[in-house]
């Protein structure tokens, strides 16, 4: 009995022992690493796109049938305009010295010779006409005194400022004239054409020398002031003494220019060619 206790004893000292070895040892280990821990997937959460209004498309029009679609198509750009040269003309030659002498001595149709070449000299220190704004017409109502002076010049009428300026300026500085043919004031309206293609009509002289239509006066007519004469004959209706003197001293008129008898005919065929329509 004793032995049996014994080894009772001696069993539960070595089982507390090995249990109190095992708790010693469990005390000074290093305490286990705890688990990785497992980071969780971001989540996103997307919201949905806003729905935009969709515009209806109406399909193109079909053509009817047994007719073609037309496509339009781009028009071609238009091809650059060449810029123009303005028409120009040169002025005509100033009168000559035997062309003066001429003119001094002619006194029919009142110094017409004398008007022409006055008009021809003022056009020729008027320069190139250029079409465009610089260009036109002007008339003048001209006096020139019996030495040749010029004793007025007034404007009638003009289209244009600056030909009526250049056209003034060209009579201011004309050279010293002849005399008049006739000794007297010569008092006339001249008409200057600064153009591109025209510079004047040259006059015909060679009907200078034949008398004047009688003019037109109504027996009828009377202003209540003067005599009333009580006979009229035919008498007064004659041409003036004046004419019959030309006539039988016509000086020479010299043969005209081929261009003042072109003038000559085309004034006529306009004057005279529509009453054959």
């Amino acid at each position: 009995m004793p032995l049996v206790r014994f080894r009772l004893l001696l069993a539960l000292a070595l089982s507390l022992g090995v249990h109190a070895s095992l708790l010693v040892l469990e005390k000074f280990q290093a305490p286990p690493a705890p688990p990785p821990t497992v980071q969780e997937p971001l989540q996103v959460e997307l919201a949905p796109a806003p729905e935009l209004p969709v515009k209806p498309v109406r399909p193109a029009p079909t053509p009817p049938r047994g007719e073609t679609q037309r496509v339009r198509v781009p028009d071609a750009p238009a091809p650059p305009v060449p810029e123009k040269t303005p028409a120009t003309m040169a002025a005509p030659s100033a009168p000559t010295a035997e062309e003066w002498a001429l003119a001094s001595t002619y006194t029919l149709k009142n110094s017409k010779r004398y008007r022409h070449t006055w008009g021809q000299q003022v056009r020729s220190m008027m320069g190139t006409a250029v079409a465009g704004e610089r260009q036109g017409l002007v008339r003048f109502r001209i006096e020139i005194a019996p030495d040749g002076k010029l004793a007025k010049a007034d404007v009638l009428w003009s289209t244009s400022d600056a030909v009526e300026q250049l056209a003034l300026q060209a009579i201011r500085a004309m050279p010293p004239l002849p005399p008049t043919p006739t000794g007297e004031p010569l008092v006339f309206e001249k008409t200057i054409a600064f153009l591109p293609f025209e510079t004047g009509w040259p006059p015909i002289y060679k009907y200078d020398c034949l008398p004047d239509p009688p003019t037109f006066r109504n027996r009828f007519a009377w202003d209540g002031a003067s005599p009333q004469p009580t006979a009229r004959t035919g008498a007064e209706d004659a041409p003036p003494p004046g004419d019959a003197a030309q006539v039988t001293e016509c000086p020479d008129t010299g043969p005209d220019s081929i261009e003042a008898e072109e003038k000559d005919m085309e004034r006529q065929f306009k004057e005279w060619g529509s009453l054959g329509e």
